[in-house]
């Protein structure tokens, strides 16, 4: 009953009218020949846009933070906040300077000298000293070639030894923990 007194209240309330008047564009003003054109703004009023449901299409956003990265990528972001925010022992901070390219290429072609002989050269290279051997009595074979030691154990049993004069390590080894013994 309430209810119907309140709508039974509106019955009377009449809308006021609109009057139907033509409305007419203004003209373009004419231009004197001398004269600048106006400022025209185009065929299109700026207006704001509105986000809501059903209006403007929502503007793209950088949705990278919420991406599932796959798990390297991951983890190269969780060592590198890790770097940061942790104090480095300097046995294992000597791994993160690297050398220029100038000096790696010089490295590199010190090693090229003193690289491994492969398994036809070394073939030849014995049996060059059994022939020799056996056509004399006293064995002078000549001494074995200076060549690179490889190999984490093995280089560092001779680092213990002292025996090793240079010592060669990569600066992205991972886990640190690996290279960071022999240097210890």
């Amino acid at each position: 009953p309430a209810d119907k007194a309140f709508f039974t209240g509106l019955s009377h309330v009449v809308m006021p009218k609109t009057s139907k008047k033509k409305t007419t564009k203004p003209s373009a003003p004419a231009v004197a020949a001398g004269s600048k054109a106006p400022a025209n703004k185009g065929l299109f009023v700026e207006r704001s846009k509105s986000f809501g449901i059903g209006q403007d299409v929502q503007p793209k956003r950088d949705v990278g933070r919420f991406v599932k990265w796959p798990k390297y990528i991951r983890l190269q972001r969780q060592t590198r906040v890790l770097y940061q925010r942790l104090k480095v022992p300097p046995s294992i901070n000597q791994f993160t300077q690297t050398l220029d390219k100038n000096k790696a290429s010089q490295l590199f072609s010190l090693l090229h000298k003193y690289k491994p002989e492969d398994k036809a050269a070394k073939k030849a290279r014995l049996s060059a000293a059994a022939a020799a051997k056996a056509s004399s009595d006293a064995a002078a074979a000549g001494p074995k070639p200076v060549v690179l030691k490889y190999g984490l154990n093995h280089v560092t049993s001779l680092i213990e030894q002292k025996k090793a004069q240079l010592v060669v390590i990569a600066h992205d080894v991972d886990p640190v923990e690996v290279s960071s013994a022999p240097a210890a």
